[in-house]
Formats: C-alpha cells, sequence, structure tokens
C-alpha cells in the first residue's frame, strides 16, 4: 500500500436538511459537560496556536491548532470523555443529573460508601486507558485495563501509575475490546468503552459529550481571533468517536455554515473510510493486526453512533500510510521560524502531515481543488497529543523514522 487513498462524500447531507440528529452533541450539551470537567482542580483550556508561517508556506490564510498534550497533565485528550462518561454513569446511579452534581461529591468518601466498590474497565491503545485509570483514581475506584499486542510498554506503565491493573494481551485492539466486555460481564465491572455496539450506547455517547467541550473551547478561541467559523477541520477518525463528536457538535452549532471536515486514518486500520466507500451506508469493519505507527487510531471497528454522523456530515475521508504522520511530528516539532514548536506524537499529528501532503504534493492536486484549500481558507487541526510514546517519537523526530518518499 503506502498510499494516500481519499473518497468524497457524494452523499453529503446539510444538517438542517435531514442527515442524522446530532442534538445530543449540542451546544448546551457541550457547555454541561465543560461545567463538569472545570470542577477538577487540572482543568484548563487546552492552548490554541496560530502557525501563520506554516500558512503562508502552505497558502492558506490561517492555521490553527489545538494541542491537547496539555490536557490535565495526562498528555492527550481523552480525559474529557472518559471522565465525563463515568461521572454521568455514576450520577445515574445515584439517580441524579450529572448536572446537579459537582466533581468533589463525587470523589467523596460519601459517595463512595452510597455507591460501594466499583471497578471501571477499558480496552485501550493507551490514551483512553490512561484517562479512565485516572478518573478511577480521583474517585478512590478500581480500573483493569487491557491492550492489544503490540502497545508501546511505556503508556502500560503511564496506566498502572494511576492504580490500574493492566496488561497487554495477544489480540488486535478490537478482540481485546471483546475480551475486556466478557471480561466486565462475568466480574460485575462496568465497562468504559468509547466505541457503540448494539446493547452498549449510553456510555459512549457520554463520552462524545464529553469530548465536545473541546470543540466548544475552540470554537471560541477562533472567535477571540476575530474568525467566526473555520472554513476546514481535519479530524482523526479511530472507531469514529472523536472525529463524530466533534463534528456533531459543529453541525449542530453550525448547521448549514459546517465547515468542510475531512476524516484521516491509516491505511491499515481504515474502518471509517471502508465504511464510506462501500457506499450502502452501514459500518464496515477491517480486519488483521491493524499494524500502524498510529497506535490510537488502529482500530478496525466503527462506533455504530459515530459513524452515521460521519457518514452524513463528513466531506471526504482520507487513508493514509504512516510516513504521513511521520512528517506531521516533523513539521510540528521542528516548526518555520515564529511559529510555535508543538511535541505531537504519532496520532495527534497525522492530520498535519495530510495538510501539508495535500498542500504541497503535486500528486494531490485533485484533492486541494475539491476541497477548495486555497487562500482564503481557513483551518483547524486537533493534536490529540503529545509523546505519549517517547522512544517512538525520538525515532522519528530526531532520527528519521519513517522517511517521505519523493513527491516528484
Amino acid at each position: 500500500m503506502n498510499k494516500m487513498r481519499f473518497h468524497l462524500n457524494t452523499n453529503f447531507i446539510p444538517p438542517t436538511k435531514g442527515g442524522v440528529d446530532v442534538s445530543f452533541l449540542s451546544l448546551s450539551e457541550a457547555e454541561k459537560a465543560r461545567k463538569f470537567h472545570s470542577g477538577f482542580p487540572q482543568y484548563k483550556t487546552t492552548p490554541f496556536l496560530s502557525l501563520p508561517n506554516l500558512a503562508q508556506h502552505l497558502g492558506i490564510s490561517h492555521l490553527f491548532v489545538k494541542d491537547e498534550s496539555h490536557r490535565f497533565g495526562l498528555n492527550a485528550f481523552k480525559v474529557l470523555g472518559a471522565s465525563y462518561g463515568i461521572a454521568r454513569y455514576l450520577a445515574k446511579r445515584l439517580g441524579r443529573d450529572v448536572e446537579e452534581v459537582s466533581v468533589s461529591e463525587l470523589c467523596s468518601p460519601d459517595v463512595r460508601r452510597q455507591l460501594g466498590d466499583i471497578t471501571f474497565a477499558t480496552a485501550t491503545d493507551g490514551n483512553h486507558g490512561r484517562a479512565v485509570a485516572w478518573t478511577a483514581q480521583q474517585l478512590g475506584q478500581k480500573s483493569v485495563v487491557y491492550m492489544p499486542k503490540g502497545s508501546d510498554p511505556v503508556r502500560l506503565a503511564n496506566i498502572r501509575s494511576h492504580g490500574a491493573e493492566a496488561s497487554i494481551t495477544e489480540f488486535n485492539y478490537d478482540d481485546t475490546v471483546r475480551m475486556t466486555f466478557e471480561l466486565a460481564q462475568k466480574n460485575g465491572w462496568v465497562i468504559i468503552q468509547d466505541t457503540a455496539w448494539p446493547g452498549y450506547e449510553d456510555i459512549p455517547r457520554w463520552i462524545m459529550q464529553g469530548y465536545t467541550a473541546l470543540a466548544l473551547e475552540f470554537m471560541e478561541q477562533l472567535q477571540e481571533c476575530g474568525i467566526y467559523r473555520p472554513t476546514h477541520v481535519f479530524l482523526q477518525a479511530g472507531v469514529g468517536s472523536f472525529a463524530a463528536a466533534v463534528l456533531g457538535f459543529l453541525a449542530s452549532y453550525l448547521g448549514d455554515d459546517l465547515p468542510v471536515t475531512v476524516t484521516v486514518e491509516p491505511e491499515t486500520a481504515a474502518c471509517i473510510y471502508q465504511s464510506a466507500i462501500a457506499g450502502d451506508g452501514r459500518p464496515h469493519a477491517v480486519k488483521g493486526d491493524l499494524n500502524t505507527i498510529m497506535a490510537g487510531l488502529a482500530c478496525g471497528e466503527p462506533n455504530s453512533i459515530g459513524w452515521e454522523i460521519l457518514r452524513d456530515y463528513a466531506m471526504t475521508y482520507i487513508c493514509c500510510p504512516d510516513w504521513i504522520a511521520a512528517n506531521g511530528m516533523r513539521i510540528l516539532g521542528a516548526p518555520l521560524k515564529g511559529d510555535p514548536q508543538i511535541t505531537s506524537g504519532e496520532s495527534g499529528a497525522v492530520t498535519a502531515g495530510i495538510l501539508e501532503y495535500i498542500m504541497k504534493s503535486d500528486q494531490a492536486g485533485d484533492l486541494r481543488e475539491s476541497l477548495a484549500l486555497n487562500r482564503d481558507s481557513v483551518v483547524v487541526l486537533i493534536s490529540t497529543e503529545g509523546d505519549t510514546s517517547p522512544d517512538t517519537y525520538r525515532s522519528v523526530v530526531w532520527y528519521g523514522r519513517y522517511p517521505a518518499p519523493s513527491r516528484h
């Protein structure tokens, strides 16, 4: 493979013309999630960085990158979903709305006595599992985390540092999810997974609502710069939960002013891309080891809720080789003079890599034109993680692993 592929969504439905309902990702829901998050002392709005020199180099008007490596000291955005999903689960157990329950109350010995001992379980490539473990630790509860084969031991150690019982399995991500679900049913654990399947939909919806706080932040930050909306947003898609949460919020908030939205995945784990090209409106899985440098996106089965949003409202679906992500890491880590430096991991930087490829490669002219990326474009990217695998980060940024092929 080793080739970028894309699919234009010819069935795009404007938000006001009858696409799938996104009201559960509305502005009011995002504000509710942010209010909850702000109860943690670690909460602060993450940086929204302008890269004017890179924008000029690429031939666009503005380029902004939201840097999630600063989120709660956990080096990734995932805690927004895990903490909110757990909070809504606990509020429901207490017979109350999440708006009525503060973070300090949920973390109190009083609430723990009311609810008893709870074990939260999840499968993860790293960041989500650390977020679940951290949240359980704040609550004085237990967590069990399973990781797919090939996971970085550093990510495993980070999860264990929050008191979790964690291990690496011999399965790929999707089979690890299945194993975790079976063990949770057997042992009475509460599974906190950011993907949905029939019969397991409430918690994934709540996790997606937690992610909308990020989108609310960057829209406010963009408007503080005097810009009402982006023209283009590039979003990483693993199972699709994050991308669909951000896109659903934007569709609800902006209506038919929705920006051109592009999903980006690894070519070896492109379940959203494959679902799009199938053309039947249903989610489709990809099989195999799902090997990619982009560990956080190595998922073969779409979130059934998220897929419907991406199906109706995304403009373009892209899958790409690992060197695209590696290029993004180097571009953000060694910026043009005057632009801020951003430490972005493999999954965090892939959108920067694909944007640079689209704007600078002779082979991407048709896609560039189809997306209307030009001197008037205002592009927003989200760096979803920092250097969560430090050895991988250094091997790419310092030592040039996964070099780009010649473009001529």
